[in-house]
């Protein structure tokens, strides 16, 4: 029958996401294995039980994917996941938090395009503003634009004490510097909205984070993504399938949420393949996702 592609799915949450289960037999894995409520510390024991089950020459037909809803956490069993490989045994791991990596790769590249098709721009030195900041794909997409060279600050709805937090983990774990801004009230928001030129949209879903009337008064603003497929948007007047054209009144351009979803399937779906294609184990996080969006997309 052949050696099978084998992908055992870990989560510290009660249920495995149907949604990547689904992406992973569709990229052409043959056997997906689940296992919820997984706590960091049995990440090792989990991992070399299946490496030692199989020769070395089938490491990179065994995977591991990290799920969950919390980015460090996903990123931690991942790290975990490395440190108990025992050569020649290894197996392919990927870590994709509530899709995180792939949806933030997906929108980051979708708002790089924008910017360099249509004002000629790239991210390097744009600055930027992220509501939904303290998210998986809020925080990945802070994290992505920054390693591009954005000037990228973190907006807390509820003051600043979580994405001040935030800012400093991802000092800690990327070496990169995110700003952190108090959005708790409608004239915060408009005091950040006169100096951002790109704003990341990532809310929890059927919220509205920006009305017609502050896309109007943001002097400077080029590029808004929403990733909230959700009625009511995230951006009053921005359109599901928006790759770039101006929101209704406002000067801005925008990407929407079908736009961005769709290179996220895309993408995921890809890094799913090339574990399966894949000659000796790989690792796949945020920036390998990032990668593909931009080579997908172009």
């Amino acid at each position: 029958m052949g050696d099978k592609n084998i992908l055992h799915m870990l989560t510290p949450l009660k249920h495995v996401s149907p949604f990547d289960t689904n992406m992973a037999l569709d990229a052409g894995y043959d056997a997906i294995i689940p296992y919820s409520s997984v706590e960091p510390g049995e990440v090792a024991s989990l991992v070399q039980d299946a490496i030692f089950s199989r020769p070395p020459k089938l490491g990179p037909r065994t995977g591991f994917f990290f799920g969950g809803k919390d980015a460090f956490l996903a990123l931690d069993m991942l790290t975990a996941a490395k440190k108990a490989m025992v050569p020649p045994f290894g197996a392919s791991l990927f870590a994709d938090p509530a899709g995180s990596f792939t949806t933030a790769a997906a929108m980051v590249t979708c708002v790089e395009n924008a910017l360099c098709d249509k004002l000629s721009l790239s991210l390097n030195g744009v600055s930027v503003a992220v509501f939904g900041a303290t998210g998986v794909v809020g925080f990945s997409s802070a994290v992505i634009a920054a390693r591009q060279g954005a000037k990228v600050t973190l907006i807390g709805y509820d003051g600043t004490e979580r994405v001040r937090k935030a800012a400093e983990e991802a000092a800690r774990r990327f070496e990169v510097t995110l700003g952190f801004a108090d959005g708790s009230s409608q004239g915060k928001i408009r005091e950040i909205l006169s100096s951002a030129q790109v704003v990341f949209c990532a809310g929890r879903a059927g919220v509205r984070i920006l009305d017609r009337e502050q896309l109007q008064a943001a002097p400077k603003l080029l590029v808004a993504a929403d990733v909230n497929a959700v009625p009511p948007s995230g951006v009053e007047g921005l359109k599901m399938d928006a790759k770039g054209e101006p929101i209704a009144d406002s000067r801005a351009l925008g990407v929407g949420p079908l736009t961005i979803g769709q290179l996220k399937s895309k993408t995921e779906s890809g890094l799913f393949r090339q574990m399966i294609a894949a000659e000796k184990p790989v690792v796949f996080d945020f920036r390998h996702a990032f990668d593909l969006a931009r080579e997908l997309a172009k």
